[in-house]
């Protein structure tokens, strides 16, 4: 015969207890490891995958008088 509502709880709670059972889920972790790309003059850190027009906007906010060269010398495109 068919599973009732019985059977389905069951199973949720099966799943849902499956699921607390791997830990939390954040990628706090892993977005502080991703950040690479840092700021010589005020150590300000960027995640790798922050593109130029992203760091011209902080050079410009910032650092306008010392230029992009000055606070990321080992930038490449």
């Amino acid at each position: 015969m068919g599973g009732g509502n019985g059977a389905k709880s069951q199973q949720a709670r099966e799943r849902n207890a499956a699921k607390a059972g791997k830990g939390p889920s954040s990628q706090l972790k892993s977005n502080a490891a991703a950040m690479s790309i840092q700021c010589n003059i005020c150590k300000q850190a960027f995640q790798s995958t922050a593109k130029k027009p992203m760091l011209d906007q902080h050079v410009d906010s910032k650092h306008s008088k010392q230029g992009f060269a000055a606070c990321f010398p080992n930038y490449t495109a």
